[in-house]
């Protein structure tokens, strides 16, 4: 293994076509106490390294290297990290540590901890050839799925499952889904498998046509009206101008979730027009490690499958241009080698 590599890292946040996001090089992180160093195969390419490396995020250090939907290889075990042996595949998502001791830790509600770490944010992450996660808050992955297939449902998976969670669908009922990008898609064959009724309202072409190539019950734009009320919607588009749409979309008692780490404004809400009848507005807020637990069993057995585009390591800030800008659909990663 050498001693130095190169990796990608956030310089001084800004517009990604000003290049925001840096090639350098750094040395091979050591595995600590309870880690593991991990040797990088793929790592998903996320709206929220975009956030980080445009700084609607900011870095909580300098150079930090961004990247979180992690697949590798265990090379190197630290002091008292016995979960894993070397050559297991893992993977590590956004969610990097809590303290848990704290009321929301102790309640299950771990990613509400005011002490919590993320990965690519507080640490560096997957934009690297290698990286290091503590053995708890990675998850073992099946070695025998392709790393580029499994990479996006480290944190599109898992936020998507959280956010269908909390809209609280009832079974066989009708889901609005307000973006359709890595994370939407692979939400909408989660609740299709489970008998939901799927509208995708988002704007591009190339997301339009991969809803509807998904075979979903109505694709319109974003700020389209769906044919029939909703039960519960989802918005993952980061805008919030999309939020009282879909509140207006619901039907009495009906649930809107907002799936984002970072949203526009949210335009001011009309009680009796956006709220009354019962109708509720949540928050998703990172994810725990049971959502993740839960998630890859339910990809073990149902029919789900990222839609990706894998791109070389050289070409990491070309894609999140790409993302900026719509140019693409489904889930973009990076095969790191």
């Amino acid at each position: 293994m050498s001693e130095q590599m190169e990796v990608w890292a956030v310089g001084r946040p800004g517009p990604i076509d000003e290049g925001p996001l840096r090639l350098i090089e750094r040395a091979v992180p050591a595995a600590g106490p309870g880690e593991v160093l991990v040797r990088v195969l793929a790592c998903g390419i996320c709206r929220t390294d975009l956030h980080l490396c445009e700084g609607d995020l900011v870095p909580r250090g300098p150079d930090v290297v961004p990247g979180h939907q992690v697949v590798g290889d265990v090379v190197a075990r630290g002091s008292a990290a016995e979960r894993f042996e070397i050559g297991d595949r893992i993977g590590i998502a956004w969610l990097r540590s809590t303290c848990g001791s704290c009321e929301f830790c102790r309640r299950g509600a771990e990613n509400l901890c005011p002490r919590s770490t993320y990965t690519g944010w507080d640490a560096d992450g997957g934009f690297a050839p290698y990286t290091t996660v503590p053995q708890d808050f990675a998850y073992r992955l099946d070695a025998d799925r392709p790393p580029e297939e499994l990479a996006p449902f480290l944190c599109a998976g898992i936020i998507g499952y959280r956010a269908l969670v909390r809209a609280a669908l009832p079974p066989g009922g009708r889901l609005g889904l307000y973006g359709f990008g890595s994370s939407a898609h692979l939400t909408a064959q989660l609740a299709a498998a489970q008998g939901a009724e799927i509208c995708v309202l988002t704007r591009g072409e190339a997301n339009q046509r991969l809803a509807r190539e998904f075979g979903v019950a109505f694709v319109g734009a974003a700020q389209d009206v769906p044919p029939l009320p909703l039960d519960s919607a989802i918005v993952f588009a980061p805008a919030g101008e999309l939020v009282p749409l879909a509140l207006q979309a619901l039907k009495p008692g009906g649930t809107v979730a907002v799936a984002g780490i970072h949203l526009s404004d949210v335009p001011v809400l009309n009680y009796d027009r956006d709220l009354f009848r019962e109708r509720d507005l949540r928050s998703v807020t990172a994810n725990t490690r049971l959502d993740g637990e839960e998630l890859f069993r339910l990809v073990a057995r149902l029919p789900v499958a990222a839609h990706t585009t894998v791109v070389p390591f050289e070409r990491i800030d070309r894609a999140l241009s790409d993302l900026a800008h719509s140019r693409g659909s489904g889930s973009l990663v990076a095969a790191v080698s």
